[in-house]
């Protein structure tokens, strides 16, 4: 079973940018599609992106062209670069992951996920 954990979260005014990471252990990283989930205050969990073994990925719609994933297998790491952020972004954002076979991913759905770390955008 696999344990993440996120960094990087915190406060940033709109239309700034943050990273978020996530390192993995306890099991094969390249095993795994990963990915980010979010829940904003009052709203269920949604889906960003996911990025398979290969560095293929999915993202949500509404999260392409200001949200970039990427991961290091060679670190068991994965981030998250947000850009252009907005006060509606403002969430605990999770690390998640999927076992699958050979990391591919099939889509936004996971089964792992760490603790969260909390972004605040201010306007």
């Amino acid at each position: 079973q696999v344990h993440l954990v996120e960094s990087g979260g915190g406060s940033v005014q709109a239309g700034g940018s943050l990273r978020l990471s996530c390192v993995a252990s306890g099991d094969t990283y390249t095993g795994y599609c990963m990915g980010w989930v979010r829940q904003a205050p009052g709203k269920e969990r949604e889906a960003i992106a996911a990025i398979a073994r290969d560095d293929s990925t999915i993202y949500a719609d509404s999260f392409k062209g200001r949200f970039t994933i990427s991961r290091d297998n060679s670190k068991n790491s994965l981030y998250l670069e947000m850009d252009s952020l907005k006060p509606e972004d403002t969430a605990i954002y999770y690390c998640a992951a999927a076992r699958r076979r050979a990391g591919h991913c099939p889509g936004l759905t996971f089964g792992y996920f760490g603790q969260g770390t909390q972004v605040t955008v201010s306007s």
